[in-house]
């Protein structure tokens, strides 16, 4: 059985949610950090690629199963970016106020019927650097981007994304617990879970 697996990233905001969501399967989360591993090159040019490099480096330093997370936002009237570019839209990687400005300002002249996005997680787990039968999944999250931002919950763009079926909330006006079922995270952890149990790796 899995216990202990490295997160192939130095996000808090990231670690919190996922450490949160597996701990009840027993699963003791580490970041990157703990090991010294440096940021992989993300050459990939999709979430799935990007998500699976990042798995594969961090296993083969920490030498145990390793998880990675590559998830972004994907605005239509945008053409579907920043898209893996999220956390760098700005040109500073994990600025979340700039990354925010610069989104807002895009989109200053788009009407709000036509300001439709989407969060969207790829999750690859691998149970070593060379896994063959990686597990790969992916969950998005449906919504719109705001006209400010509102909230003080959540990470990076959550303050502007307007989450569909919440009446007007952005994800960062949410409620963890509420936010950790709902969203693009909790809906690919929950297909990594099951992915994870019918190989036997948890219970």
């Amino acid at each position: 059985m899995v216990t202990d697996i490295v997160l192939s990233s130095n996000n808090m905001g990231k670690a919190r949610e996922f450490g949160e969501m597996l701990s009840p399967m027993g699963i003791v989360l580490h970041l990157q950090k703990e090991f010294k591993i440096p940021d992989a090159d993300e050459t990939g040019k999709s979430f799935v690629e990007n998500a699976l490099i990042k798995a594969r480096h961090a296993s083969a330093i920490a030498k145990m199963p390793a998880l990675a997370d590559d998830s972004g936002l994907c605005v239509d009237a945008l053409g579907g970016a920043p898209g893996i570019n999220s956390a760098r839209f700005c040109g500073e990687h994990g600025n979340d106020k700039a990354n925010n400005d610069k989104l807002l300002e895009l989109m200053k002249d788009v009407p709000v019927e036509q300001r439709t996005a989407r969060f969207y997680a790829a999750l690859a787990f691998v149970m070593n650097a060379d896994d063959p039968v990686p597990i790969v999944v992916g969950a998005a999250w449906e919504g719109s981007i705001g006209l400010k931002p509102m909230g003080q919950n959540g990470f990076g763009y959550d303050p502007l994304f307007v989450v569909t079926g919440r009446n007007g909330c952005t994800a960062a006006q949410i409620p963890p617990q509420i936010k950790h079922a709902i969203s693009h995270r909790a809906r690919a952890v929950a297909l990594l879970l099951a992915e994870m149990r019918r190989n036997h790796y948890i219970k």
